[in-house]
């Protein structure tokens, strides 16, 4: 058994009762606050340098004091159970047995986390790496809005990692990748008229009908290469407005979420959408989204709702760092993949091209449905993991944190 492995199974009980604790926390998006200053506490217990809460709401601590920074990122926002009806257990019950930790939000993510948590702590114990800095960011509002945390740290603290560890869900896989998406409405107009005279108007849903079957269309068009695969489209909300039930309405708006792979931007969806217009002879209007939402602390930093794909080259340093600390930690080859939906790595590579991967415990398949629990055994696994990824990305890819 590799020491860090040895090391985190030493951490097991610890790390299953914080997260249990953790987890009873109904942390919802902008509403953090109880969840963060439960992490923080345990930072400062833990022994962690410089912990602190930045301005929107993001809890920070750090290891080791190198130039070279390394983080780990690990959202504390949840989204809201649902039908309470379909769980089996109470969804913030915390609930603990011999193989699962059961809740809302146990998977995505906080079991990462806590994980990247005691990974840190482990990385304390035997010393971390020579010339690095380790930052665990407990971050806020990404089911809101996913890669906000990260635009916020470093345009406003000025904090840019030279490698960031997103900490989502992988089923124990190295992540490379994401999709990304664009989110906007479309708004058709038309003229209203009495609805016993409707060919007096002009119907903007009977016009809107057509440009949705045109988007659906498109969708099976979308093409894609692996990692990433092909993008796709989804009209997920139309409303219309007409002067009483009983007129033709003179608008129509759709809202698209629109997924993109390898190559494709918003500048390609908005070009693809002005195609489908021009060709069915639709006079239709663009609207981008932004998120405009308050974090806990109250505080405003809006940001357009474009998340841009990411793929890191699966020869960067990054990956192949993370393969030999997967061999090193398990003994066996790993499996490298790309997530399916979007993570904070769309702004810090998306945006800022900080090479960018993920590991994390937990099957992706049990995010935001009923009864989400995690694996103890992955919680425990993903943690070694954690602690020996730093000592293959200092360049040296030193296996025993006891030599120099």
């Amino acid at each position: 058994m590799s020491i860090f492995l040895e090391k985190a199974e030493a951490y097991r009980e610890d790390m299953v009762r914080f997260l249990s604790e953790l987890t009873k926390i109904p942390s919802y998006s902008g509403k953090e606050r109880d969840a963060v200053e439960m992490v923080r506490r345990k930072m400062e217990d833990l022994g962690f340098a410089d912990v602190h809460v930045d301005g929107l709401g993001n809890v920070l601590g750090r290891v080791g004091s190198g130039e070279r920074i390394i983080a780990f990122d690990g959202h504390l926002d949840v989204v809201d159970p649902g039908n309470r009806e379909l769980w089996e257990k109470e969804p913030f019950s915390g609930f603990v047995d011999d193989q699962w930790v059961y809740g809302r939000g146990t998977v995505d993510q906080k079991s990462g986390f806590v994980a990247a948590l005691y990974g840190m702590k482990i990385l304390k114990e035997l010393g971390c790496p020579p010339g690095i800095s380790l930052y665990l960011v407990g971050s806020v509002m990404e089911e809101d809005c996913d890669g906000l945390c990260w635009k916020y740290i470093v345009q406003e603290t000025g904090l840019k990692p030279d490698t960031l560890v997103v900490t989502e869900p992988s089923d124990l896989k190295i992540m490379r990748g994401q999709r990304g998406r664009v989110e906007f409405k479309i708004v058709v107009k038309g003229s209203s008229a009495h609805a016993s005279m409707p060919e007096k108007g002009d119907n903007a849903v009977y016009k809107m009908c057509r440009l949705v079957m045109a988007i659906e269309s498109l969708d099976r068009e979308l093409s894609g290469e692996p990692p990433l695969g092909k993008g796709s489209v989804v009209v997920s909300s139309i409303d219309s407005l007409a002067p009483s039930l009983n007129a033709v309405p003179d608008h129509c708006e759709i809202y698209i979420d629109r997924r993109l792979t390898s190559g494709e931007s918003k500048e390609t969806v908005f070009s693809q959408i002005k195609d489908i217009l021009n060709r069915i002879g639709i006079q239709g209007h663009i609207v981008e989204q932004t998120f405009d939402g308050s974090s806990y602390r109250g505080v405003s930093f809006p940001m357009e709702k474009y998340y841009p794909s990411w793929l890191q080259d699966e020869n960067s340093r990054e990956v192949l760092a993370a393969r030999k600390a997967y061999l090193d930690v398990f003994h066996g080859s790993p499996d490298v993949d790309c997530w399916k939906f979007s993570t904070n790595g769309t702004v810090a590579k998306g945006f800022f091209n900080i090479p960018c991967i993920g590991f994390g415990p937990g099957d992706p398949g049990m995010a935001h449905v009923p009864n989400e629990r995690v694996n103890i055994s992955d919680l425990v696994k993903a943690s070694a993991f954690y602690s020996a990824l730093p000592f293959f990305l200092d360049g040296k890819g030193q296996t025993d944190p006891g030599k120099e």
